[in-house]
């Protein structure tokens, strides 16, 4: 299955933290989206392996993506190594992605930024003929993105464009919710508190979509940052 949009990120949830209106929005205009989570999020303080699978999964549905999978790397101690690249290969290869959405350059918790410079380089080796995969029995052929932008996370990053997601921003708290091991849902909660687990970080995230919004004049924005300068076709893109 060849996906227009392809959302690469170290831990299930970032990419509905980071991304998760632009990925409704983009669903909502006929796109292919899926995402590909690197760990299983084993090393969290909240919730299993097995909860973290079925939360990635309801997310996904309220999404509307049209694949999610997941590498299985080690959560905690993600590199920029080789293996881990011909880990990630396959599946760039297997999707065929116009654009690549991976984590914030740098962030608070370690992994984001690490993952960030483990898919962009992932994705340029994977342009390589002379690099060889294989899927099953058949030998990948060689595929490159146009295109590589990392959103922002807990960290805030001065961003290179900001998407609109005002229309999206109910879906994309919904794919959060789904998150209930994770997140702060509403409900009573016993479990142990974490950076991501109270009240304050849903209002931080809202606060930072509003933030964002405001600079272009929308209600709720996410911010991305670009590895090249981003061309447009004419100033009617700008108005």
């Amino acid at each position: 299955m060849k996906l227009d949009i392809l959302v690469i990120a170290a831990h299930p949830d970032d990419a509905e933290l980071g991304a998760g209106g632009a990925i409704a929005k983009s669903v909502s205009q006929g796109k292919k989206v899926g995402v590909l989570d690197l760990t299983r999020g084993e090393m969290g303080t909240r919730g299993t392996v097995e909860t973290r699978k079925k939360e990635a999964a309801r997310s996904a549905d309220i999404l509307g993506l049209s694949a999610r999978d997941n590498v299985g790397l080690p959560d905690g101690f993600i590199a920029n190594t080789r293996d881990f690249q011909m880990e990630i290969i396959p599946y760039i290869r297997k999707y065929q992605p116009d654009v690549v959405l991976a984590n914030a350059v740098s962030d608070r918790h370690p992994d984001h930024g690490k993952a960030s410079g483990l898919v962009s380089d992932s994705c340029f080796l994977s342009g390589l003929k002379a690099l060889q995969t294989s899927l099953g029995d058949d030998v990948q052929s060689h595929w490159r993105p146009h295109a590589v932008y990392h959103f922002i996370q807990d960290r805030y990053i001065k961003p290179d464009f900001i998407v609109d997601v005002s229309e999206f921003w109910n879906v994309k708290m919904e794919a959060i919710r789904a998150y209930e091991t994770q997140f702060y849902t509403g409900k009573d909660d016993k479990g142990p508190v974490t950076p991501i687990s109270s009240p304050d970080f849903i209002h931080a995230l809202e606060a930072r979509g509003r933030e964002y919004g405001r600079l272009i004049h929308a209600k709720y924005g996410e911010g991305f940052t670009a590895e090249r300068v981003v061309g447009i076709d004419g100033f009617s893109a700008l108005i």
